[in-house]
């Protein structure tokens, strides 16, 4: 068996089209300018290449970004009332705090700070909250677990009753997509480093999703034949072979799982375009909700 892979890069870029095309639509009915605002604190160059990717995102959607930095040094109080401002701006519709943030910030309080309609990351407290709540619905789900269930659903469109299995807990991955697959009806499972027999847990999943930041950790016979497997790492090997003298590998060994699973992430290519498409259609949307509330 070889897996079909399920182009991210691909599907995101059809994502980012009709939101392009939405904006134009929405601009040229006499509606302003959709606007995302960008904070980032500190000179983590990964987080500066992850905001400059945001904001080029926006451009080609039409979609206003309005950028702020602060230094490594700002005080929780400069990082809140900063975002308090953006939240009394009319032009911005979507407020986006880069983590993580500098050691000393209180992350939650930030977070906190951002208006629930511009909280287009879905990091709000509230917003999480509601995602764990039956019968209650956040105004906008992490960006990154939207991105899987979407490419999870582009294979698997009913996924009630199958067992999903989730390696990794963390707030911005693991934790939301398991609630978004709880919420589909799936039966699911979080593995983490204290997980009993993992790869035998593993072997029962019909859904793997992989988000544990660990470089090819699960092996092609951890895999269910026939499995949908979504891989959310992102992880730099050394290879000397290549011109930068590494190469980004995913938290599932390719290689071994494309004979096995039904279903395939790659990486790159796979989840990571997703991200930034589902963050500018949530800027659009938190657009048109600020309209409506006028």
């Amino acid at each position: 068996m070889t897996a079909q892979l399920i182009d991210g890069s691909a599907i995101a870029e059809q994502i980012r089209a009709q939101v392009k095309a939405e904006v134009a639509e929405w601009v040229a009915a006499g509606h302003p300018t959709p606007g995302l605002a960008t904070v980032l604190v500190g000179d983590n160059p990964a987080s500066a290449v992850y905001v400059r990717s945001k904001q080029k995102a926006c451009a080609e959607a039409g979609i206003q970004s309005f950028g702020h930095t602060l230094p490594a040094t700002a005080s929780q109080q400069e990082v809140e009332d900063l975002v308090r401002r953006l939240n009394a701006d009319p032009a911005v519709n979507g407020i986006l705090v880069q983590l993580p943030l500098p050691a000393g910030l209180d992350e939650e309080g930030v977070l906190s700070a951002i208006s629930l309609e511009k909280d287009v990351d879905g990091f709000h407290p509230v917003n999480m909250g509601r995602l764990a709540q039956k019968g209650r619905d956040p105004l906008f789900v992490p960006c990154t677990p939207a991105g899987c269930m979407y490419l999870l659903q582009s294979v698997q469109p009913h996924i009630e009753g199958l067992n999903a299995v989730v390696l990794g807990r963390s707030n911005i991955v693991g934790m939301p997509v398991a609630l978004l697959l709880v919420r589909a009806n799936a039966t699911v499972t979080i593995c983490h480093s204290r997980t009993r027999n993992l790869a035998d847990v593993v072997r029962q999943a019909d859904v793997l999703i992989a988000a544990v930041g660990r470089a090819e950790m699960v092996r092609g016979d951890w895999i269910k034949p026939g499995a949908i497997v979504i891989d959310v790492g992102i992880n730099r090997v050394e290879d000397p072979s290549r011109p930068k003298g590494y190469r980004l590998v995913g938290d599932v060994a390719f290689e071994e799982a494309k004979e096995v699973a039904g279903f395939l992430t790659p990486v790159p290519g796979g989840v990571g375009p997703m991200t930034i498409a589902m963050l500018i259609r949530n800027t659009l949307t938190a657009a048109q909700w600020a309209a409506a509330k006028k």
